[in-house]
C-alpha cells in the first residue's frame, strides 16, 4: 500500500456498543502495513478487553493517564507526537462533548488537545443521541477545530432504533484515512474520470458490451480523492461503491457518456478516461424483445463518437485545455498501438496495459502498465495492485501538469 505502510496511528476507542468492531479494524490496518497503538477510555474497557486489542494490534494499550509501568513518558504528550494520526473510533456523544469543550479530564482527550497532526472521528451512538442540537452543536464545534468528522451510517441499532448513528464500514474509514495521510498535492485539481463498460440494447433485455468492472476507473477516481483533488466519475454499470467524496454520473451508453462528459467538461483541469466504451451501437432497437427461433440473427451496426479523439481536437483548439489521458487495452503490438493512439488522438499521456494477462486483463485485482506522455518520456509499471497503479498514474499526470504549467 502506497501511504499506510509503517504508518503510526493513534487509535482511540470509546464507550459505545460499536467498540467490538475496532477490533477488525485494528487487524485490517495492521494486514496494510500500519502500526497500530490503541488507546480506550474506562468506558470503552466495558465494552471489548484492553487483553483483546493488545493482541490484535502487537502493542500495550493505554487506558489510564497517568501510566504505572513507564510515568517518565508522559503518554499524553509522547503518545501524539509518536503517531502519524489519531483515529477515535467508535467516537460517542460524550467523548465529542469532551473534544468540544477542550477537557482534559482522560487520556484520550487530553492526547486530542496535545496532538498536531490530523484527526478523524467516526461517531457512533442511537440515533436520537447523534441528532439532539448538543451532539450536533458539539460535532459543529469540533469540525471548527480542524477534526475531520466522518458521518455515520443509517441502519438498525443495537437497541432496535432505526436512523443515523451506526458506525461506518471500515471501507470508507479506510480511504478517510487515506486521505488524511496522502500528499495533498492534487487539491484545487478538478478531474474528471471515466470508468466501466457501456452497454449498447438492441432490444428490451440484450445488449452488446465488453468485460470492464470499472475497478481501474474507480481506483483512480478514489485516489484523486485521496489526493485532493474534486472529482467527477462517469461510470457505466460497475458493480462497486462510489469512493466517498467522489461525484458519480451513472450512464448506460456511449452517447449517454459523451453527453455526460461534454456538460461537465467546464473547469476540468484533468481528464482521465478508463472507461471502455463500446465502439459500435445497434443501427435499430427493437422496442420488443426478438424472439429466438431464427437460424440467424443480422444486426446492422452504427459507429458511436469516439469521446477520446474529440476531446484531442477540442484540445487543438483551445490554449488552457485540461491534461488528457487515454488508455489502451491491448492485446497485442502494445507499445506501437499505444504511440499511434498517443498521436492519433492528441492526448498527453496514454496508458497501455495487457488485456490477455490473467493479472492484469478485466476484472483482475491487479494491472501492469507502460505509460507514455507526448515527449517520449516512457515508464515501465511493474504488476502492483490497481489502487498503487492508479496512484503511479496520477504521478506521471501530475508531472505533465508541472511540464506544461496547464492551470
Amino acid at each position: 500500500m502506497p501511504y499506510l505502510a509503517d504508518k503510526k496511528i493513534l487509535l482511540g476507542i470509546t464507550g459505545s456498543i460499536a467498540a467490538y468492531k475496532a477490533a477488525d479494524w485494528v487487524r485490517a490496518l495492521g494486514r496494510e502495513g500500519a502500526k497500530v497503538t490503541v488507546l480506550m477510555t474506562e468506558a470503552a474497557c466495558r465494552f471489548i478487553s484492553p487483553l483483546t486489542m493488545a493482541a490484535l494490534s502487537g502493542n500495550p494499550v493505554h487506558t489510564g493517564m497517568f501510566s504505572e509501568q513507564a510515568p517518565e513518558t508522559i503518554p499524553h504528550i509522547n503518545l501524539g507526537k509518536e503517531h502519524d494520526l489519531l483515529l477515535i473510533a467508535p467516537a460517542s456523544a460524550q467523548t465529542i462533548a469532551r473534544l468540544a469543550h477542550g477537557l482534559a479530564d482522560d487520556l484520550l482527550a487530553t492526547v486530542a488537545l496535545a496532538f498536531t497532526g490530523p484527526v478523524l472521528l467516526c461517531p457512533a451512538m442511537n440515533s436520537s443521541m447523534f441528532l439532539h442540537p448538543a451532539t450536533q452543536a458539539n460535532l459543529s464545534t469540533v469540525k471548527g477545530y480542524g477534526y475531520r468528522v466522518l458521518d455515520p451510517d443509517c441502519g438498525k441499532m443495537a437497541c432496535g432504533d432505526e436512523g443515523p448513528g451506526r458506525l461506518i464500514e471500515w471501507e470508507c474509514a479506510r480511504q478517510a484515512i487515506l486521505g488524511a495521510l496522502a500528499p495533498q498535492d492534487f487539491a484545487g485539481e478538478k478531474v474528471l474520470i471515466t470508468a466501466g463498460p457501456t452497454r449498447e440494447h438492441f432490444d428490451p433485455v440484450r445488449f452488446l458490451s465488453n468485460p470492464s468492472t470499472g475497478r481501474m476507473g474507480y481506483a483512480l477516481a478514489a485516489a484523486a480523492r485521496q489526493r485532493g483533488a474534486e472529482v467527477t466519475l462517469v461510470s457505466g454499470r460497475a458493480d462497486l461503491a462510489c469512493p466517498p467524496g467522489v461525484k458519480r454520473i451513472e450512464i448506460t451508453t456511449a452517447l449517454e457518456m459523451r453527453d455526460a462528459v461534454m456538460a461537465n467538461l467546464a473547469g476540468m483541469t484533468m481528464l482521465i478516461k478508463t472507461a471502455a466504451v463500446s465502439d459500435y451501437r445497434p443501427a435499430e432497437r427493437s422496442i420488443h424483445k426478438v424472439k429466438k427461433g431464427q437460424s440467424a440473427l443480422n444486426l446492422s451496426l452504427a459507429a458511436n463518437p469516439d469521446i477520446l479523439k474529440e476531446l484531442g481536437e477540442m484540445k487543438k483548439e483551445t490554449a488552457c485545455f485540461p491534461i488528457l489521458v487515454g488508455f489502451a487495452a491491448e492485446s497485442r503490438d502494445h507499445l506501437a498501438e499505444g504511440e499511434r493512439k498517443l498521436r492519433g488522438k492528441n492526448l498527453d499521456l496514454i496508458v497501455i496495459n495487457d488485456i490477455g494477462g490473467t493479472e492484469t486483463g478485466f476484472a483482475a485485482e491487479t494491472n501492469q502498465v507502460t505509460i507514455l506522455d507526448r515527449d517520449g518520456t516512457k515508464e515501465d509499471v511493474p504488476l502492483m495492485s490497481k489502487e498503487e497503479t492508479a496512484h503511479r498514474i496520477l504521478n506521471a499526470a501530475g508531472r505533465i501538469k508541472e511540464k506544461t504549467g496547464i492551470q
